[in-house]
């Protein structure tokens, strides 16, 4: 997936206690050892590779003229830098080299011959040591690289709670550029002196350009949500930003709803894939009274977004979502069915399910659908409004 997200957190090296609640086991103790031998390229004998020399070397003792045998060795080291460091190469082509050495000297092989398998290993291992140490490189930078997004995404996306305002939430994300674990999809819920105001986007493209640009309508609305009563206005904040920011081929697809009182919610859709109001059993899709173009494209059509009122009581759900999900296709091309498998999934379980293990349903059953790895961001938020308890009824006077 790609990088499928709940948003966790890196919480720093671990440094070492001085009191410890329990010793790992001899089994933990030597995984902890080999992995960081492993990732500091320090001698470390890799099974395979030596288990293939070792065939090797048995095949030409029982096999007949074993110093036939002996050019194959190579690939012993050679299979050693795809799994180690520099160290375990070097320890397995010394085996090898080590190795050849007796099996041509007993089978008689010809000095000359002897000694060129022997350059010929010695050449490889060096190759395959230079492999490994690069490799290990690479994979130190990658290792970097993916901490950094892994911070940026959360500095940009930040952690949803479960509980906001009276709404129970939910968040999936996956981003297509797996390795990044970020993308150009967003979404943002934040409780204000309005009540509770969010927003689900996508941005056109992909990669390092959508995410700045993800991160400039994100910014915009946290601020904006807090400071305008009204949320068309935040919208023309947001529309003003990116007028000024955008490329002329740029734009972002956007659902900006808002709670301002009980049972109602308030929606502006910006070109954006229609909401799925859950209510009960049924799943009906909100389309928008009065279509509005994207974010970032108003002063050309010169059209604005219009406000729409829509009633939200108690057990309700409202599903937002982006085009990376209803875009997902199999290998048969269909698309991934989102409504009708929302309405499927409730149909077997209780409406009053929490909004976690809806969306996780969805999310594996989206993935299973495109086979493993999206080509697209997607991001899903499930908003239930949960009834409100009823009151135990109160004791009449004088009652036990």
């Amino acid at each position: 997936m790609r990088h499928t997200r709940e948003l966790g957190g890196d919480h720093g090296p671990i440094r070492p206690s001085r009191r410890r609640a329990a010793a790992p086991g001899a089994a933990a103790r030597l995984r902890v050892r080999v992995a960081a031998q492993f990732a500091s390229g320090a001698p470390v004998l890799p099974v395979v590779p030596v288990l293939l020399v070792s065939v090797i070397v048995v095949v030409g003792l029982f096999g007949g003229a074993g110093h036939t045998w002996l050019p194959l060795l190579a690939t012993g080291p050679a299979l050693a830098a795809t799994t180690s460091g520099p160290g375990g190469v070097l320890c397995v082509g010394l085996l090898a080299g080590v190795l050849g050495t007796l099996l041509g000297v007993r089978d008689g092989a010809p000095g000359h011959e002897l000694a060129a398998v022997l350059s010929a290993l010695a050449a490889v291992t060096l190759a395959s040591g230079l492999a490994g140490a690069l490799r290990g490189r690479r994979e130190r930078v990658l290792a970097a690289v993916r901490s950094v997004a892994e911070a940026a995404q959360h500095a940009l996306l930040q952690p949803v709670p479960a509980v906001v305002g009276p709404f129970q939430v939910a968040v999936r994300y996956s981003a297509a550029a797996a390795e990044a674990r970020i993308g150009g999809d967003l979404y943002a819920l934040v409780p204000t002196p309005y009540g509770v105001r969010l927003i689900v986007g996508d941005v056109r493209g992909k990669g390092l350009p959508a995410v700045g640009i993800a991160a400039l309508v994100l910014g915009v609305f946290r601020e904006a949500a807090y400071e305008e009563p009204d949320l068309l206005a935040v919208v023309d904040r947001i529309e003003r930003s990116l007028a000024r920011n955008l490329r002329c081929d740029d734009f972002v697809t956007a659902v900006v709803a808002g709670h301002p009182e009980p049972d109602r919610l308030e929606l502006v859709n910006c070109g954006h894939a229609p909401p799925l109001l859950v209510r009960g059993a049924d799943v009906v899709p909100v389309e928008p009274a009065f279509p509005a173009p994207p974010l970032g494209l108003r002063a050309l059509t010169g059209e604005t977004p219009a406000l729409q009122t829509l009633p939200f009581a108690d057990g309700d759900q409202l599903l937002l979502y982006t085009d990376g999900v209803t875009e997902a296709r199999d290998r048969d091309r269909e698309f991934y069915p989102l409504t009708e498998r929302l309405a499927h999934h409730l149909s077997e379980k209780p409406v009053s399910e929490e909004p976690a293990h809806t969306l996780t349903t969805l999310h594996d059953e989206l993935l299973e659908h495109v086979g493993g790895r999206l080509h697209d961001d997607a991001a899903l938020l499930l908003l239930r409004k949960p009834p409100t308890p009823t009151p135990a009824p109160a004791l009449e006077a004088g009652g036990r």
